[in-house]
Parts: C-alpha cells; sequence; structure tokens
C-alpha cells in the first residue's frame, strides 16, 4: 500500500506505522468507515505478532467460537461496545476488540435516498 511507512518494528513484538487515510476509506458522510478501521488496524496489529508466531500459531478455522459484546458506555454522540471472541467454554480467548460507534449526522442528500425497508420503518412509527 502506498500510503503505510513503517516508522518502527522491532523483533519483541510491535510496529509502528504512518497512514494516510483518504477518500477511500471514508463512509457516504466523508468519516473514516468503521470497517475500513478496522481492517487497518487487523492488519497493521497482526504484523506486530509476525515475529512471535510459530508454525500452526493461527490455525484457528473450523474451531467454533463464542463472541460476546457488551456495550460499555453511551453517550450524545458515541458508545463504546467491547468485544471478546472466545472458545464456547470460556477459557480461551482469541481476539478482543473495542468498538467506538460515532453518531454523525447524516448529509442531507444522503437522506432523500430511500430503499425498500424504509417503508416498513415509516409503518412502525420509526424516526428517520
Amino acid at each position: 500500500m502506498e500510503n503505510v511507512k513503517i516508522i518502527d518494528a522491532s523483533p519483541e513484538g510491535t510496529v509502528t506505522f504512518d497512514f494516510t487515510i483518504d477518500k477511500r476509506y471514508a463512509n457516504q458522510n466523508g468519516v473514516v468507515h468503521g470497517g475500513a478501521a478496522g481492517v487497518i488496524f487487523d492488519m497493521c496489529t497482526t504484523t506486530a505478532l509476525g515475529p512471535l508466531a510459530k508454525p500452526g500459531f493461527w490455525e484457528r478455522v473450523g474451531t467454533t467460537v463464542r463472541i460476546h459484546s457488551v456495550v460499555m458506555q453511551v453517550g450524545r454522540t458515541m458508545a463504546l461496545i467491547r468485544g471478546t471472541m472466545s472458545s464456547q467454554d470460556g477459557k480461551t480467548v482469541y481476539c478482543t476488540c473495542e468498538h467506538h460507534k460515532v453518531a454523525v449526522p447524516t448529509l442531507k442528500e444522503n437522506l432523500e435516498q430511500r430503499v425498500e425497508w424504509d417503508k416498513q420503518w415509516d409503518a412502525k412509527g420509526a424516526k428517520l
């Protein structure tokens, strides 16, 4: 990726990047898309683990995991949700996340767009 610059890396398991967020990583409202942020973190944090991994270390295909999410905080414009992916018995935690969900005002031109399920929301009296 041309917009990534490695600043520091070590065999002990750390890495630092500079990464330019451009419009390819934004949603319709012009802010970084949460999915893009998740993939960026996934790729960048995984490189820190590379020097410590062993053969077979990450082979979990076919494993049934339990995903538990907890709302930690809700404010006027932001919420924090913590997620844990573990074995079904809870003895092994495979990964965790913190999801910062931001309420971004929808652009007027996006509010004018309608999809089929909007009729269902309108019928239930939901506010758009």
